[in-house]
């Protein structure tokens, strides 16, 4: 099938992302490019690229901004998948990217992982809210996740990262399997923000310490970094449950860590937060 295309890849041109075996097995592989612009006082698409099992949807809202919900028609990652994401949000243009449903990443037959790249770029007075819906890892899964950021001026970014351990209401505990994770975020050329994330063998376990998750399974990041990030900090504050914090890491740069016992008190603790930081509303697939 030819994917489908409004214009070549222009947007931060990378190279092809080749197919990887894993034991013989072809795996799958995923590119999608997307770009925001300004017209009147919406945001419309400016330019498309896809192809592969990832597919972008552009549902109809009231919003100002462009919003995009991608979606992994291979019906989730395992070990060799390699998937890439880039998003720009031009001058003055917001675009909002999130997931038709939880990204599931299955046990994979030998230690290869699979691949998931994000760069983001924010451009002077645009921006661009990542929420994504949880990531689901299985047992035996092996995820390397990177997410870049570049943020120019006074450029606003917004991240939000739901991570579960295995389903709880299934009965799964994720015993043998490894997850790293890099986010790196940049304004003007400058590390603004730096997390790194690393779980290996019996993540299950390793969740059980009273200093690492207490015998949660579900956490999430959320990360707000922009010019009136201070005036957020104590409408947050208030929000946080028990097992979440928030602080103001740095001038014009929030970030969050929450912690539940699963995905359903994780969302019960986030949405709200979401809500406050997205003025109101948050993504309608996130309500389904």
């Amino acid at each position: 099938m030819v994917p489908f295309k409004t214009s070549r890849p222009a947007i931060n041109q990378a190279a092809p992302i080749n197919v990887v075996q894993a034991q013989g097995l072809p795996r799958a592989r995923g590119q999608l490019m997307v770009r925001s612009k300004r017209r009147g006082e919406a945001s419309v698409l400016g330019d498309l690229y896809q192809s592969g099992s990832l597919k972008a949807l552009f549902p109809r809202t009231a919003s100002a901004a462009l919003d995009l919900v991608f979606l992994n028609t291979a019906g989730g990652l395992t070990g060799g998948d390699m998937f890439d994401i880039q998003a720009t949000a031009d001058p003055d243009s917001r675009l909002t990217v999130t997931t038709q449903a939880a990204e599931r990443i299955y046990g994979a037959v030998d230690p290869t992982p699979a691949h998931l790249t994000t760069r983001l770029s924010v451009n002077e007075g645009a921006r661009i809210d990542w929420l994504p819906q949880e990531t689901i890892l299985f047992n035996h899964s092996v995820l390397r996740r990177k997410l870049d950021v570049k943020i120019s001026g006074n450029g606003t970014f917004l991240m939000v990262e739901p991570l579960i351990l295995g389903r709880k209401t299934m009965g799964e505990a994720v015993r043998h399997g490894a997850f790293a994770d890099d986010v790196r975020v940049h304004r003007d050329g400058v590390l603004i923000f730096a997390d790194a994330v690393r779980l290996k063998g019996d993540m299950h376990e390793a969740m059980q310490g009273p200093a690492t998750g207490n015998g949660s399974i579900a956490m999430a990041s959320v990360l707000y970094a922009a010019p009136d990030a201070e005036a957020f900090l104590e409408p947050l504050q208030d929000l946080m449950p028990a097992t979440g914090g928030v602080s103001l890491i740095r001038d014009s740069v929030l970030f969050a860590r929450i912690i539940a016992p699963d995905s359903y008190d994780l969302r019960q603790s986030l949405c709200p937060v979401m809500a406050w930081l997205q003025g109101g509303t948050i993504p309608k697939t996130w309500m389904l």
